[in-house]
């Protein structure tokens, strides 16, 4: 994860969403970053610094002149080395004092002498939140300097009432963290295209055919090429949370999918063609549900658009096009004709019987020079995060 190391300075103000905080600073200590938790003398009613130290196991500071070290003064010392500064709970108090540029708290004072980036995740009642002023702090804090505000969601409030002021839950602005960390990686500049999950093909408005995928590896490219700088196009049949700073199409048939992926790949410097793909559709598709006859049911079938042949096709030579194989025999052989026939530059190949909707993969990968590499047992994230290096070293330089 694109965390590892990464300095965070996590402020926490005065709001009942502090509590949510710890569970954001422990996210962030999972993920490897070393977090320097800051408190107003408010935030310090709601939780204890002892909380945030114990997860962090470094000193929590809530004064204004905190020293970091004997020669140290505590708000450069923290905003020379951050590489974001987290706010959660952000309140509307102190988001009026970061436009007003002013500096009277330990954090204020932070904000205001870090060169970082800043997340902010804003967390208050409905009114505070919808208030004409409070919406023209955060319109100038955009405009004046790189902040980036996450949430705040609709929900139950600490007045009992719901509406829109929820602070946003742990894991989305963790995802938020790593969007921005990431933003200035390796693939900064570039747009990969990734593509996820199994196509389904209607049978009748009920019905379709489709396969085992669950879409998990091209998820976890999306998030990995993300996290590398890349402006992500992710083209997926299956929902779910999409990834701060990446691009979703959402898409059902095979036919859908050939469209999406020739629309986006002209724009792209990479293609990850990760989703299971159908072969074959059924020749017509019937209207109303079909219903169970006394004899057997025959389907005919015809063949799907071969996208990667469409992409071999059209593609530019600097482009990088990565295909996979899920195979259930001579796994390299049957791979190393695909990766011929559609002209990849690497083809990601592994068993289909114990690759699809499992955490874990084990692959193989080869590429158009011939080079074969047995990977080990990976998680399907860490497998992702490798594939992505290999890609970025494939790609020439910035135009």
């Amino acid at each position: 994860m694109n965390l590892e190391g990464k300095a965070i300075v996590l402020g926490v103000t005065g709001g009942i969403a502090a509590y949510k905080a710890a569970t954001l600073c422990s996210g962030l200590v999972k993920a490897g970053a070393v977090v320097d938790v800051i408190m107003t003398e408010a935030a310090c009613e709601f939780v204890a610094p002892l909380t945030f130290q114990a997860l962090t196991h470094r000193p929590v500071v809530t004064e204004m002149f905190a020293l970091l070290a004997e020669t140290e003064i505590g708000h450069v010392s923290l905003a020379k080395r951050a590489a974001l500064l987290l706010i959660a709970p952000a309140t509307a108090n102190t988001i009026a004092k970061l436009a007003a540029g002013l500096a009277d708290t330990m954090l204020t004072t932070t904000a205001l002498a870090t060169p970082a980036p800043i997340l902010l995740a804003p967390a208050m009642e409905s009114r505070m939140w919808e208030n004409p002023l409070t919406r023209a702090n955060l319109d100038r804090l955009r405009q004046m300097r790189e902040v980036v505000v996450v949430g705040p969601a609709e929900g139950r409030l600490a007045s009992g009432a719901r509406g829109v002021g929820r602070m946003a839950e742990p894991d989305e602005i963790l995802d938020a963290a790593r969007w921005v960390v990431g933003r200035g990686g390796p693939l900064a500049g570039r747009r990969v295209v990734v593509t996820s999950g199994g196509t389904r093909e209607p049978l009748d408005p009920i019905r379709y055919l489709g396969n085992r995928s669950s879409g998990q590896m091209g998820n976890a490219l999306a998030y990995a090429a993300r996290d590398l700088g890349a402006q992500v196009v992710l083209i997926r049949t299956t929902g779910g949370p999409t990834p701060h700073g990446v691009e979703p199409v959402e898409v059902e048939t095979a036919a859908e999918m050939a469209e999406a992926v020739l629309a986006a790949l002209a724009g792209a410097d990479v293609l990850l063609m990760a989703a299971a793909v159908a072969d074959y559709r059924p020749a017509s598709v019937a209207g109303q549900k079909m219903k169970k006859g006394a004899g057997d049911l025959a389907l005919t079938l015809v063949r799907t658009e071969d996208i990667l042949s469409r992409v071999a096709d059209e593609r530019r030579p600097e482009q990088v096009i990565v295909g996979f194989a899920a195979e259930t025999e001579n796994l390299v052989e049957n791979a190393r004709a695909k990766l011929e026939r559609k002209r990849l530059d690497l083809i990601v190949a592994n068993d289909a019987r114990e690759a699809m909707g499992a955490a874990t993969n084990q692959v193989t990968l080869i590429s158009a020079q011939g080079e074969i590499e047995r990977w080990p047992v990976l998680t399907k994230e860490t497998l992702a995060e490798r594939l992505l290096g290999r890609v970025a070293g494939r790609l020439g330089p910035r135009e």
